[in-house]
C-alpha cells in the first residue's frame, strides 16, 4: 500500500471514528435526558402521593386545618401559589421564629 492510499484509508478511519463517537455521545444524551425525565416524573408523583395523604388526614380531622394552612404560609412564597390556597397578606415570613 503506497503512503498516499495509507493517508487516505487513516483519514477515513478517523471520520469514521468520529462519527462513532459522536453517535455514542447522542445516545449518551438521550440516555440522561430520559432518566432525567424519569425522576422528574417519580418526584412529581411523590408530591402528589404526599398531598393526597395530607389531605385525607385533614378530611378526618386527623390533621388540622389550621395546621395545613400554617405549613402552606410558611413554605408558599410565590404570589400565584399563595393565591392558589387563598393565603393573604403577601409573601410568606423569612424565617421559622414560631
Amino acid at each position: 500500500m503506497s503512503t498516499s492510499k495509507r493517508a487516505v484509508k487513516i483519514a477515513e478511519l478517523e471520520e469514521k471514528l468520529r462519527q462513532l463517537k459522536a453517535r455514542e455521545q447522542a445516545v449518551e444524551a438521550r440516555r440522561r435526558s430520559l432518566e432525567s425525565r424519569r425522576a422528574r416524573k417519580a418526584d412529581t408523583r411523590r408530591k402528589i402521593l404526599v398531598g393526597a395523604v395530607v389531605l385525607a388526614r385533614v378530611e378526618r380531622g386527623e390533621i388540622a386545618t389550621a395546621d395545613l394552612r400554617g405549613w402552606l404560609d410558611a413554605a408558599l412564597t410565590r404570589e400565584d401559589d399563595r393565591q392558589l390556597f387563598n393565603l393573604t397578606g403577601g409573601t410568606a415570613r423569612a424565617s421559622n421564629d414560631h
